[in-house]
């Protein structure tokens, strides 16, 4: 029997329902207050890869980011479609962002865009799943008030499925937090879906979701209609300690304890492999004496010179925290810059890009390359920034919302940023039209950007996963993006 393919089964080999019951976790006395799918790291029978180990970040600007104002900016086009950003040189000839992005314009020779990326989907909810998931289509029933079990499984569940751990984390993990609109609304697309939940990515929630706050908090923290609020949220590692009263000789003596179990699982789960239980609990063990474990995840005490650099805010510690974690064996760390709709600026955009969104994520990304660059990291880990979609060419004002102008929702076209991983920089891919309204040359679908992940991560091009009742279903849906190589 393969029990990786079974519904009801931790992804293991073994139920959650079962490591309750043999006392696992209790025993353990683990204070793990964000460790809410806490898995092992063996190498189960069936995993796909090929190559050398590679790994990804992915990520993830939640709302979608203006191509127009960052990217692709178009300072020919008419006073309605340029907006106010003036665009200026990187590093390399010919190549132009943001003069709000002005330390990712220094380092133009470590990234690549791609400002071809399309789909046809307008919605928040739509493109979320498309963006996560790879997929351009619409799961038969998708609804986008609520994540359901025939959604597509994403990006992130897929690596996690077929890539090996390398050490006792997850392969996948999704920081510092689900996504979720402010009215409490979890986003779709996002965890396994047809996978089924037991293989959803590991999610670190690091950063509390609070109501109509928004960014790089505590420094960066804004509401995008400038209402009154108060944001009092705290960015919270993970805690791998001990829980309180338990010492280090009464965490030997419960595993001892554990072995004495071995007759009760047996009993509790007939065809539960004793093999993978031995390698869930050893798991549990080496996430509470591994330094460098511990160390991926304590990133608001990381040395000053290290915090000024990433920057003392969410996304500073998300970026920083995405490379100790890739330093650790992590395969994919999806890294969601901002919760549900932080860079979803349909009014008073400009004030907000300048001064709450690009500052943080140009210092923080930047820093991201400079370490993964100076430790020979980089050549081995893809980077991948992109949103659920682009913006509208024409800049609109919603006067009843927001004092200032901005840009609505454009599944039509977006810039997508590339670095690492093999990715040739000081390159461009694509080219969208004159007001950055649709692709016009190498267009590039979200299935293309899947592989090109997938790729990197050296899954090879005939792997599939298998569902619960043992049917294959295709990992790739479109090539990979090789202009970027």
């Amino acid at each position: 029997m393969n029990l990786r393919n079974q519904s009801c089964q931790h992804p293991l080999g073994i139920s959650r329902r079962i490591a309750v019951q043999a006392g696992a976790v209790g025993l353990l006395g683990l204070g793990t207050n964000h460790l809410n799918a806490l898995r092992a790291a063996p190498t189960p029978d069936g995993k796909q890869a090929s190559g050398r180990a590679r790994t990804c970040i992915y990520i993830f600007l939640s709302g979608g980011l203006a191509q127009q104002d960052s990217f692709d900016l178009k300072p020919l086009a008419p006073d309605t479609v340029r907006g106010e950003f003036n665009p200026i040189d990187t590093a390399t000839p010919g190549i132009q962002i943001c003069e709000h992005l002005p330390l990712l314009a220094q380092r133009s020779h470590l990234w690549a865009l791609c400002r071809s990326l399309t789909h046809g989907w307008n919605e928040h909810s739509q493109g979320h799943h498309i963006m996560l998931t790879g997929r351009s289509d619409m799961p038969r029933g998708f609804s986008g008030s609520k994540p359901q079990a025939s959604d597509y499984p994403s990006i992130a569940a897929i690596a996690g499925d077929a890539t090996r751990p390398r050490n006792n984390l997850p392969p996948a993990v999704a920081l510092p937090e689900k996504l979720v609109h402010n009215s409490g609304r979890v986003i779709p697309g996002q965890f396994a879906g047809q996978m089924g939940a037991q293989r959803d990515p590991w999610f670190i929630e690091a950063s509390p979701f609070q109501t109509k706050s928004y960014g790089a908090f505590p420094e960066y923290d804004f509401d995008h209609q400038d209402r009154e609020r108060t944001d009092t949220r705290v960015f919270q590692a993970p805690n791998l300690s001990l829980s309180h009263g338990v010492t280090q000789a009464a965490l030997n003596k419960r595993v001892s304890l554990l072995s004495e179990l071995e007759l009760q699982r047996r009993f509790l789960d007939s065809h539960a492999h004793v093999e993978d239980f031995d390698r869930y609990r050893q798991g549990v063990i080496s996430l509470l004496s591994d330094p460098s474990i511990k160390h991926a995840f304590d990133v608001t005490h990381a040395d000053d010179r290290t915090q000024e650099r990433y920057g003392r805010n969410s996304f500073g510690w998300s970026c920083l925290m995405a490379r100790r974690l890739v330093e650790a064996g992590v395969n994919l760390v999806q890294v969601n810059l901002g919760n549900d709709e932080t860079w979803d600026t349909h009014g008073n955009a400009f004030p907000h890009l300048k001064n709450n969104l690009f500052p943080p994520t140009d210092r923080a990304v930047s820093a991201l390359l400079d370490d993964l660059h100076e430790s020979g990291l980089l050549d081995d880990t893809l980077i991948v920034m992109a949103g659920e979609f682009g913006r509208t060419p024409k800049i609109s004002h919603l006067a009843q919302h927001y004092s200032l102008p901005g840009r609505d929702h454009w599944g039509a076209v977006q810039t997508v940023f590339f670095a690492g991983g093999g990715v040739t920089g000081g390159n461009v891919i694509g080219a969208s039209d004159a007001h950055g309204g649709y692709p016009v040359e190498a267009p590039q679908t979200p299935e293309n950007l899947a592989a090109t992940i997938y790729e990197s991560l050296g899954i090879p091009r005939t792997a599939a996963w298998y569902d619960a009742v043992n049917r294959p279903n295709h990992i790739y849906h479109g090539e990979p993006i090789t202009e970027l190589i």
